[in-house]
């Protein structure tokens, strides 16, 4: 499922890196990241630029298979944390970004490593990738986070299918635990418009999970701002920190929290 259109993607990606500079406008930049302690925000800062670098080549290319690092020009961006120079290179890769993922379609043929394997999966990736960093970033910098309520809905489904593709396609992988029939999780944005139906149902099996969109009871539910439920389920907000409530089996959820994985 996805809820966004191909250029609404594309459009958010350079969004999303604009946000994402002045969110770290006047910040530390050495400062350590808390979500990613092995990060500091320059750091965090040019690995998102780079991961939005290395799609725009693929896309660019028309890859038929991944390309290595070393051959993706300024993936690593500027040494060291000056801020102009940091800026200056997530505005160039937002240029970058704009002209190639316009050029090309949805069903454009491109390497992925997950389906679909098109232009349509990178915008999406991409449109996330940099969502979730972002607000890595605001919450080293201590600054407030805001994400667009349906791309934060699509970043959940984007979430739950990255995480059963894995489950899937590594059974060594942490996600390789996520079964077990007769139990779920519920998840309830509870500020959310109705027509945006921001509630999701994981259902384990002995197979694995399934999930969909829907109101339904469930053994857990998480409930809150759909913006507090995105950055739980992606586990950048603590279920103790007050803006999410927990209802039923919160061992559950912890168990999930602590498998979902993506690489």
């Amino acid at each position: 499922m996805t809820s966004l259109e191909y250029d609404r993607y594309c459009a958010e990606v350079v969004d999303q890196l604009g946000l994402l500079r002045a969110t770290l406008a006047g910040a530390d930049l050495s400062a350590t990241v808390p979500t990613c302690p092995e990060w500091t925000l320059g750091h965090l800062a040019r690995h998102t630029g780079g991961a939005v670098r290395w799609a725009e080549q693929l896309v660019a290319g028309r890859a038929t298979e991944d390309i290595p690092e070393e051959e993706i020009p300024g993936i690593r961006g500027p040494e060291g944390d000056d801020p102009a120079a940091l800026d200056a290179w997530l505005a160039e890769t937002a240029e970058l970004a704009a002209k190639t993922f316009s050029a090309a379609r949805a069903d454009t043929a491109v390497w992925t490593w997950a389906e679909p394997r098109n232009a349509g999966f990178w915008v999406r990736r991409m449109t996330h990738e940099v969502a979730i960093h972002r607000a890595d970033a605001a919450i080293a910098a201590g600054v407030p986070y805001e994400v667009a309520p349906d791309v934060a809905a699509d970043a959940i489904d984007e979430w739950l299918e990255i995480v059963r593709y894995v489950q899937r396609a590594d059974p060594e992988d942490s996600a390789a635990e996520l079964r077990g029939a007769g139990r779920s999780i519920h998840l309830h944005a509870t500020d959310a418009a109705a027509e945006l139906n921001a509630e999701w149902l994981v259902e384990f099996g002995d197979d694995g999970f399934a999930w969909r969109r829907g109101h339904e009871k469930a053994t857990v539910a998480l409930r809150g701002p759909l913006t507090e439920v995105l950055l739980a389920f992606y586990r950048r907000r603590s279920l103790d920190g007050g803006a999410v409530e927990v209802l039923g089996e919160r061992e559950l959820l912890e168990f999930w929290l602590e498998r979902a994985s993506f690489g």
